[in-house]
């Protein structure tokens, strides 16, 4: 079986990126439904997920709730022009488990470090389908945009990011190698 992974870059947007969707539409890019995303993180005790980069949350949306994992980072995973390369483990929980996934969570010893609520709408378009974009707005933080591609060729993945990314007018703006996670800790402790 091959594995894919998750390549993706993000970008924080100068406006509430209304100029961003607009030029979606006009490329043929169609916008699923809005959703909402309230993510919980935890760290280990003895290793701090800050430092190592590592992802440990809760997402629920709606009815819908999942674990996902992501491990630490290192060279390999971030090349040079801040494209993130990662697997990721993702374990889906039956509607109303999240609460349960935390409490377990918090049961064997996990911290919690922060709760980050998004506002997320993503975008597809038919002549690519291994390619979203997402424009998100993060609660207390601001909007961004996140292109992703999943692919087993990590290399051909990020040139299909920056080339999207290019299309769409957004090359310019400031690129985020820093998660949700992290920026909402910054925010809540400015």
């Amino acid at each position: 079986m091959t594995r894919l992974i998750e390549v993706e870059r993000k970008r924080q947007l100068t406006d509430d990126g209304e100029a961003l969707k607009q030029m979606l539409d006009r490329l043929g890019w169609a916008p699923g439904p809005a959703v909402t995303e309230v993510d919980t993180y935890y760290t280990r005790p003895d290793v701090d997920y800050m430092q190592t980069v590592e992802c440990l949350r809760v997402r629920q949306r709606g009815d819908f709730a999942e674990i996902t994992y992501k491990p630490p980072s290192t060279e390999a995973t971030h090349s040079a022009d801040d494209v993130i390369s990662k697997p990721e483990t993702n374990v889906h929980l039956m509607p109303g488990n999240a609460c349960r996934a935390e409490q377990l969570l918090e049961n064997i010893g996990m911290r919690r470090l922060v709760r980050v609520e998004k506002h997320r709408t993503v975008y597809r378009h038919r002549s690519h389908p291994d390619v979203t974009v997402s424009v998100d707005t993060v609660v207390g933080v601001g909007v961004f945009v996140e292109t992703e591609v999943l692919s087993a060729d990590a290399g051909a993945a990020a040139r299909i990011v920056s080339e999207t990314e290019a299309r769409l007018g957004v090359s310019d703006c400031p690129v985020v190698d820093l998660p949700y996670r992290d920026l909402a800790l910054h925010h809540a402790s400015a």
